[in-house]
């Protein structure tokens, strides 16, 4: 019985796809791999790129499989007839797919007499551990990504304190809209391209995935969280700090010394090997000894109730998690570290860097600067 790994998707939103061949198409087309062997099925409109461009054995136009179906009597074939027959030539009974697979593809190769079976992330093993290529890639959106975040801390930084509490600069309300603006049009020069950039204050920054809305204000946190894909590579990176125009509570002070202490932890503990349920568990427990404990407080969580880190590449969550769950970190992955505390007294507190895992350690790929007061 023979197994192939089987794709069905546009490359543009498919990581596995794009990962698998290196080919950029807005459009659904096959990919098959089988013994070693990558092949792609593509319409007469993009074969030659994809001859040109895509890192497989063979690309094959669906249009000559069609025809050849037609002159045996099969009027019309549709996809899954073209793919049925490549499938048969190549003598492939069994399909591994990905887990979004789509149900109506699966259930007519299923109608057709395949094994369709769905396989849980990562389709590709290859895409946990990244390759030298790989990381610069990732450091190379990571340093737009920093050029972003100065862009937000220099307008917060630059504005006035108005006597309400507001922040004003050139005259108008500094808001979370303007400074997300402004980083995003720094991103698009520089070829990368953001989505729900968190640039939250106050009690808005207690949900950690708040986007924020508004006219930002003085003395209290402002978390700014960013995470743009590259254009051209398509690597994500992922980069929060988390600043205070004015004067920080002495709380928000020590949160913001607490979630330094936890990252110190991580970057401490994470090497080859370990696993990454240790870590995040030894950042609880240091954040539970400062006086910082995590759990359900007047109807909503408080503390800190996300993971400490995950996996970053083709897609802004990839495994690895660095969480409650067991996931053993290996050498060459590339992670965030991204402990936070959040309360309804203070705000909300989250510093984030990204580090690739090493045999003895790891290496802090981050440069922008940790400052509290702006």
């Amino acid at each position: 019985m023979q197994t192939a790994k089987l794709i069905i998707a546009d490359s543009e939103r498919s990581a596995n796809l794009y990962y698998g061949t290196r080919f950029l198409a807005p459009d659904p087309f096959i990919f098959l791999q089988c013994n070693g062997r990558r092949m792609l099925l593509m319409s007469d409109l993009e074969v030659d790129r994809a001859r040109a461009q895509a890192k497989v054995d063979e690309v094959r136009p669906t249009s000559g499989v069609a025809d050849a179906l037609k002159r045996q009597g099969k009027q019309e074939p549709g996809f899954l007839d073209i793919l049925d027959a490549v499938l048969k030539e190549q003598a492939i009974s069994r399909l591994e797919v990905p887990g979004d697979f789509g149900v109506s593809h699966a259930d007519g190769l299923r109608a057709k007499g395949y094994a369709v079976e769905p396989v849980s992330e990562p389709f590709f093993p290859g895409r946990v551990v990244k390759t030298g290529e790989e990381i610069a890639a990732i450091t190379e959106t990571l340093r737009v990504t920093e050029g972003a975040l100065a862009c937000a801390v220099d307008l917060i930084a630059n504005s006035r304190i108005e006597p309400d509490g507001t922040l004003e600069l050139g005259g108008k309300p500094l808001t979370a809209e303007l400074v997300r603006t402004a980083m995003h049009l720094t991103m698009m020069e520089r070829g990368c391209v953001a989505q729900h950039t968190i640039v939250a204050g106050g009690l808005q920054a207690v949900d950690p995935h708040q986007e924020g809305a508004g006219p930002l204000r003085a003395n209290e946190p402002i978390v700014i969280d960013v995470f743009p894909q590259h254009a051209r590579t398509r690597y994500f990176a992922d980069l929060t700090r988390t600043v205070v125009k004015g004067q920080a509570s002495d709380k928000v002070r020590r949160m913001f010394d607490a979630v330094r202490a936890g990252q110190e932890i991580a970057f401490r503990m994470i090497r080859d090997g370990v696993d990454g349920a240790d870590v995040h568990r030894a950042i609880l427990d240091s954040f539970e000894a400062l006086g910082f404990p995590t759990g359900e407080l007047h109807g909503r969580m408080q503390g800190f109730f996300h993971g400490t880190g995950h996996g970053v590449g083709l897609e802004i969550h990839e495994p690895p998690r660095i969480g409650p769950r067991a996931d053993r970190l290996r050498t060459g992955m590339v992670v965030t570290v991204e402990p936070g505390l959040y309360y309804t007294d203070a705000g909300g507190m989250r510093i984030e860097d990204m580090v690739v895992v090493t045999s003895d350690g790891c290496r802090v790929l981050s440069q922008a600067p940790k400052t509290l007061e702006v």
